[in-house]
């Protein structure tokens, strides 16, 4: 074979082999470039505040706190990010298109009667995605604000929709705002839904925020999902002695009152175990 031919043969074996690594790296850089950013899970047993209502100089001992997705975060200390995700605040009912709440058979809103909060109908692929844009706003605004986590609200409200609501919708649009979290870098909670644990995995929840679990013996039903990563609000002194005396050493308990009421309110509550 004639040496110039040769020497073109092994130019074009080079050539290709160059277009392949450029390629190879090209792929391996967009794949780096869409790999959703890492999640930092809540520090277990840590010293809690829940602030939901208004923020205020968090006590001395708390290195996690939950704040409302409008207020800021609280500088040095691992932020949970508060977001009412399948029911409306009771102001903010107007804000919502009328077809995305939910309605009974003769049309009228189902209402959570102890908040007054109007539940969102998350019945249908299409109004589930809608739903997802609006409190994914929200996730973002989360995001935005540095804070670390997330936890969506009314995960159970299926158990106040007059049997209009089922838990598998629940989990299908919860599994929504679990990506729309995680693609933001942020961790997300479940909050409550006891019964729910077992779809951790498929709603795409990485630890819980629990409610009077100590009332309702069901931080045992937490702690075999999650492990020590539950945090748990008790609103009775009952409850925190119940909570502490069983997972004390474990989970970040605190007794706060029903209002999540701040510093000088006459009903200010806030204990620890």
């Amino acid at each position: 074979m004639p040496e110039r031919f040769s020497s073109v043969r092994r130019s074009r074996r080079w050539a290709a082999a160059l277009v392949a690594v450029a390629g190879c790296l090209v792929v391996q850089q967009a794949g780096a470039a869409s790999a959703a950013p890492a999640i930092t899970l809540p520090p277990v047993h840590a010293g809690f505040d829940y602030q939901i209502t208004s923020a205020y100089a968090p006590p001395p001992g708390v290195t996690v706190v939950s704040r409302d997705h409008g207020a800021e975060r609280a500088e040095g200390l691992y932020n949970i990010c508060y977001v009412n995700g399948f029911q409306v605040q009771p102001d903010a009912e107007s804000e919502w298109p009328a077809d995305l709440l939910l309605r009974d058979k003769d049309g009228n809103v189902v209402y959570d009667a102890v908040w007054n909060e109007a539940l969102l109908d998350i019945r249908t692929a299409d109004k589930r995605t809608r739903i997802a844009d609006q409190v994914g706003l929200w996730i973002d605004e989360c995001a935005s604000k540095r804070f670390n986590a997330v936890e969506v609200d009314n995960y159970d409200s299926y158990s106040r929709s007059q049997g209009l609501l089922t838990t598998d919708q629940a989990v299908t649009f919860i599994a929504l705002l679990a990506k729309r979290s995680h693609d933001r870098g942020l961790a997300i909670g479940q909050k409550n839904a006891a019964e729910l644990v077992d779809q951790k995995t498929t709603a795409g929840l990485d630890f819980a925020v629990a409610e009077e679990c100590g009332d309702t013996e069901e931080c045992g039903v937490y702690a075999t999902a999650y492990g020590d990563h539950v945090i748990d609000i008790e609103y009775t002194e009952a409850g925190l002695a119940a909570a502490c005396a069983g997972y004390g050493s474990k989970m970040s308990i605190v007794l706060r009152d029903v209002e999540v009421s701040t510093p000088g309110d006459p009903g200010y509550v806030r204990k620890t175990c």
